[in-house]
C-alpha cells in the first residue's frame, strides 16, 4: 500500500535532500579551494616575473595594498639584494568593451614600464582580446615608456598609444588601468622617499 503524501514528509524529503547538496557542495569546496588558490598564486608570480627586472625576493609575500581614489590596487615589490628594482602593479578598469580587464603592470625603479600582462578580462576575441600579449604588438607599445612624457592615452585622444583596429574602448580600457598603476607606483616612490628621510 502507497504512503499517502502530506506535506509534512514533503518538507522532511526536501530538507533531506537540501542537507545532502550542501554537504557534498561543502565537501567539493574543501577540495578544490588550495588547488585554485595555488593555481591563481601561480598565474599572479607568472605575471610578476613577466612584468618586473630580475630579482630574488618574493614578491607575493611582500605585497601590499594602496589606494587611489577610493580603490584597492595590489602592490608587488621587486628587490635585488634588498634594493628595489621594481613594481608590479596590479591594475584594473571597468570601461573594457566586456567589462573589466585586470593588468599587471612592471615599473623599473626609474618609473619607466618594463612590461605589462593581462590577468583577466572579457573583451571580444579576434578583436578586444588582441591586448593580450602574444596575440599583437599592442602591448609592445608600452615598454620602456616613462608616463611622465607618454601620454597614456589613444592618439585619437590626443595621446601616444596607437590603438588596436577596431577596438577603441578595449585599448582607452587598457591606458586607463595603466594610468592608474602608474599613479600607485608614484605613490609607493613617494612613500619611499619618506621612509628615506625619516631613516637619516
Amino acid at each position: 500500500m502507497a504512503r499517502e503524501s502530506t506535506l509534512k514528509n514533503m518538507v522532511l524529503t526536501l530538507a533531506s535532500i537540501t542537507l545532502l547538496a550542501s554537504t557534498l557542495l561543502g565537501g567539493v569546496y574543501v577540495l578544490t579551494k588550495s588547488p585554485i588558490d595555488a593555481a591563481k598564486v601561480a598565474k599572479i608570480n607568472s605575471a610578476i616575473s613577466k612584468v618586473v627586472p630580475e630579482f630574488d625576493n618574493d614578491p607575493s609575500s611582500d605585497k601590499f595594498i594602496k589606494e587611489l581614489n577610493g580603490k584597492k590596487y595590489t602592490v608587488y615589490p621587486a628587490k635585488r639584494m634588498d634594493d628595489i628594482v621594481g613594481y608590479a602593479v596590479e591594475s584594473f578598469t571597468t570601461g573594457g568593451f566586456g567589462g573589466r580587464i585586470v593588468l599587471m603592470v612592471g615599473f623599473n625603479a626609474d618609473g619607466t614600464i618594463n612590461n605589462t600582462s593581462v590577468l583577466s578580462h572579457t573583451e571580444t576575441p579576434g578583436l578586444g582580446d588582441k591586448m593580450v600579449e602574444g596575440k599583437s604588438d599592442f602591448s609592445v607599445q608600452f615598454q620602456g615608456k616613462s608616463p611622465e612624457n607618454y601620454k597614456l592615452l589613444v592618439k585619437k585622444d590626443g595621446g601616444d598609444v596607437d590603438a588596436i583596429t577596431a577596438s577603441t574602448i578595449t585599448s582607452r580600457a587598457f591606458c586607463d588601468a595603466v594610468t592608474a598603476a602608474w599613479e600607485v607606483y608614484k605613490l609607493c616612490v613617494d612613500q619611499n622617499i619618506k621612509k628615506e628621510g625619516q631613516d637619516e
